[in-house]
């Protein structure tokens, strides 16, 4: 963890990468509290395409209301391969002094924060991270904002699936998003009462997942439902259901579930902890704690190095795959 010497007077903020429900919140409770310490906050439009190319405009108590409940970003957001360029890196310095810009808050996911700690290590502008990805696959953070969300949104289509499966007596293989991380899959199957999950880091073999069924069958179960992880592209379920129908004859009924996770209102969870982790950022940052984002450990916020948070895996929780196959009998 790094600290800085400066006085922070007024600073930016910018969401990147991915949208996840409760980004607004967060960007709500920065403001707010930034004010109340009389901070300026300057909003940074569609992440580090906005700090390259100076599409920053002030943030206001009254810019955020009415934005709590609301999904998405405000300030929009954004990837940029451009920013893997030191060079391109040294131009968005010239964004910050022309706003006199102090700080910096990234909220976003793992490539955002590799940005940010770049930005440190090369210049020295104080940052601080909150992370919001509804992929769960910060090192370090027990939760990220959005990822409650996104696993009641995938749940909620996961309930009305079965319904189907159950009325056809129907195999169904449902989609869900996570790049590599299994968070989604894991949390949404255990859940939902799935009969297995497919994880990128896990170890769920074809062949016993086809015998588990056909058992199952014998003892007079005559739907399922399975869960897979998209891993590093979506469709990984066609690729599951081909193989399913080579080795067993069972023909899966496909269903991705894509970007609706992304969307819609946060929940409760997620705009609480949003609120608690945009006023941590904020009072890290004015008290000179930097290159650190805000994690979670159960109740408690806690500072993450950029550096350790870039570096470490985050697996997910297998035991979760196991439990489901014991309960789903």
């Amino acid at each position: 963890m790094a600290q800085h010497q400066k006085k922070i007077s007024r600073i930016g903020i910018y969401t990147s990468g991915g949208d996840a429900p409760g980004m607004n919140a967060a960007i709500r409770a920065v403001v707010r509290v930034a004010h109340s310490m009389n901070i300026e906050v300057m909003g940074i439009s569609q992440g580090y395409i906005g700090l390259i190319e100076n599409r920053v405009a002030p943030l206001n108590i009254r810019d955020v209301a009415n934005i709590i409940q609301r999904g998405g970003t405000i300030l929009k957001t954004g990837r940029s391969t451009d920013f893997h360029k030191p060079e391109v890196r040294a131009r968005s310095i010239e964004t910050l002094k022309t706003h006199n810009i102090d700080g910096l808050i990234c909220v976003g996911g793992d490539g955002s924060f590799r940005g940010a700690h770049a930005l440190w290590n090369e210049h020295k502008i104080p940052i601080v991270g909150i992370p919001g990805t509804i992929d769960n696959d910060i090192f370090g953070s027990d939760l990220t904002i959005g990822f409650d969300t996104a696993v009641n949104t995938a749940l909620d289509a996961i309930d009305k699936i079965r319904d189907t499966a159950d009325s056809h007596d129907r195999v169904f293989i449902v989609e869900v998003m996570g790049r590599n991380s299994g968070f989604i899959a894991c949390h949404v199957g255990l859940a939902g009462g799935a009969e297995e999950i497919f994880v990128p880091d896990g170890n769920t073999n074809i062949e016993k997942s086809i015998d588990r069924i056909k058992d199952s069958i014998k003892k007079g179960k005559r739907s399922s439902i399975l869960i897979t992880a998209e891993g590093q592209k979506p469709g990984r379920a066609y690729d599951l259901a081909d193989a399913i129908r080579k080795k067993s004859g069972i023909d899966p009924k496909i269903c991705i579930l894509g970007h609706i996770q992304r969307g819609g209102s946060p929940t409760s969870v997620d705009r609480v902890l949003a609120s608690r982790m945009g006023a941590a950022a904020i009072d890290n940052l004015s008290k000179g704690f930097c290159d650190i984002l805000i994690g979670s450990d159960g109740p408690n916020l806690l500072q993450v190095p950029f550096e350790l948070a870039t570096t470490k895996e985050k697996r997910s929780p297998l035991e979760y795959v196991q439990l489901s196959q014991i309960l789903a009998i």
